[in-house]
């Protein structure tokens, strides 16, 4: 099993670098166990022009079988013989990626401690690999064009070549195996090694290993950078878990919150936050009040029914719950059977995992579960999930944003997904001084950008109706006082028909976020 990394440079550049990178001197060739047999680093050529690093791992197929590790291809085989007979010797396999691992482990860690900056620094290579296996189901796609599906996109210039099972009788056809040649002008070594060590598994379609869920964590910490934008990544992530079907789930979840905050340039944690680690709500939003000794219906109950009596007022029946949290208006939904589809979007991974435990999806009657969905998504990004519903809700949604993404969401959602009706709730911010243990001037969430009083958010909602077609009649929700107002405000639009609003308001953002269902949705 054998892969060469060369590079080029000149005097004041020298290609011998690379020995630096990889941490293997160039004048040495160098031996290392691994779990599968003995690796060798060696220098075929090393010169300020151009320099080779090679690694040759030596594998014995009998001491794998031996020490119980044959549950790849050969694992089950049909005869006892395929267990000693096999390719793991010479094609570049899962076998060849840990060896990466093992060997050039700091390498890929991109760190360089005698040449600062030096791994940093992009640099022409060019990687061949002389048999590379390469296996799909039926619809995946399998030969050089499963190769170059993989490393084009990440900017590789892709050469590679069907070996034909016998040069001597080309009748018999071509082999499942590719000769691969990767090159580009400009390339991180320590980026090269992090995608190799996960497409090469990907390549061949089978691991010679128990899958086990840390793999999870491997694979995200080797893809991070490129592989959540990878355009092939639902298939490189089903492939590289061996087609475990809930680890799969697991990461195309992490990747597409990874893209996602990425997108609005912000860490994965801050996105994912719509479940706070103690407290589930925010003591000013849901405990109630307290009249008398008593304790009256929560805010949060007012709330939900104020959004169930305008949805029915519309006659929805299929409704989106935008940003959907842990799923209590979903619950509510779906407890009223007027409400034929209910679909709960949500950027977080933990919020979208909590409704589903709320909502028991796992027990739940198989009628009953065909009538919802949940589904991973950003509302400032154009989705066309949302597309042909009867109405959708934004409750408690909008002050969680940065103002400039407010556009972004309000194009999102009238006018990209436009629904028939869309109902919004966000908090009064004039009722917070009936709040005792508010502290003046601040907010009642603590990830809560802005709070607008009556006034802000009418006219927020005449601006964002008549820019889309829509109409609006805002309602108060909870207890009035005669001062300040209720302490929630709601806003129905429904769509004017007689509108014209077609134009899209400018600087207005329309990125499209629509992902597979696959790497979404959560049931």
């Amino acid at each position: 099993m054998f892969m060469s990394i060369s590079t080029t440079g000149t005097a004041e550049n020298p290609a011998t670098d690379l020995g630096f990178l990889l941490h293997k001197h160039p004048g040495r060739v160098q031996r290392f166990s691994t779990a599968h047999g003995e690796a060798h680093v060696f220098y075929p050529e090393a010169g300020d022009e151009a320099c080779t690093a090679a690694l040759l791992l030596d594998v014995d197929p009998i001491a794998l079988v031996r020490k119980g590790r044959g549950k790849g291809r050969a694992g089950s085989p049909d005869f006892a013989l395929a267990q000693y007979v096999n390719d793991r010797p010479y094609a570049a396999s899962s076998l060849l990626a840990v060896a990466l691992r093992t060997v050039f482990r700091t390498a890929m860690k991109g760190v360089c401690e005698t040449r600062p900056g030096l791994a940093d620094r992009p640099r022409p290579l060019r990687i061949s690999l002389p048999a590379v296996p390469v296996g799909g189901a039926a619809g995946e796609g399998a030969g050089a064009a499963m190769a170059v599906r993989l490393f084009e996109p990440l900017g590789w210039r892709v050469e590679a070549s069907a070996i034909p099972l016998d040069a001597a009788f080309p009748e018999w056809g071509e082999s499942r195996y590719v000769r691969l040649e990767l090159s580009a002008e400009h390339a991180r070594l320590a980026d090269a090694l992090q995608q190799l060590y996960v497409l090469l598994p990907v390549l061949d379609g089978a691991k010679h290993y128990w899958v086990a869920p840390d793999e999870v964590d491997k694979l995200l910490a080797a893809g991070e950078g490129w592989l959540a934008g990878h355009p092939e990544r639902a298939l490189i992530t089903r492939r590289y878990l061996s087609r475990r079907w809930t680890l799969t789930r697991r990461a195309m979840e992490r990747l597409e919150l990874a893209r996602l905050a990425e997108a609005d340039d912000r860490e994965a944690e801050e996105v994912d936050n719509a479940v706070d680690d103690g407290a589930e709500q925010s003591e000013h939003e849901d405990t109630g009040q307290e009249q008398s000794g008593q304790r009256t219906t929560s805010l949060a109950e007012q709330r939900r029914t104020a959004i169930l009596d305008a949805l029915r007022e519309t006659g929805a029946a299929r409704v989106a719950d935008l940003g959907c949290g842990q799923g209590e208006l979903i619950a509510a939904l779906l407890k009223d059977a007027r409400f034929t589809e209910v679909l709960g979007v949500d950027v977080s991974v933990r919020a979208l995992s909590a409704a589903a435990r709320r909502l028991r999806l796992d027990r739940m009657p198989e009628r009953r579960a065909s009538r919802v969905r949940l589904v991973q998504g950003a509302l400032t990004y154009t989705d066309a999930r949302l597309k042909g519903f009867d109405a959708a809700v934004l409750c408690e949604v909008i002050e969680h944003l940065d103002l400039p993404r407010l556009p972004a969401l309000e194009y999102a959602v009238f006018g990209a997904a436009r629904p028939s009706a869309v109902v919004v709730t966000t908090p009064n911010a004039g009722y917070n001084v009936r709040w005792e243990s508010l502290p003046a001037g601040h907010l009642r969430h603590a990830d809560h950008r802005f709070e607008w009083d009556r006034a802000e958010f009418r006219d927020w909602a005449d601006r964002v109706a008549a820019a889309y077609g829509y109409t609006v009649d805002i309602r108060p929700v909870g207890p009035q006082d005669a001062e300040v107002g209720a302490p929630t405000q709601l806003a129905l639009f429904r769509l004017d028909n007689d509108g014209a609003a077609d134009a899209v308001p400018a600087n207005t953002v329309t990125m499209d976020s629509t992902t597979p269902d696959e790497g979404g949705e959560t049931r």
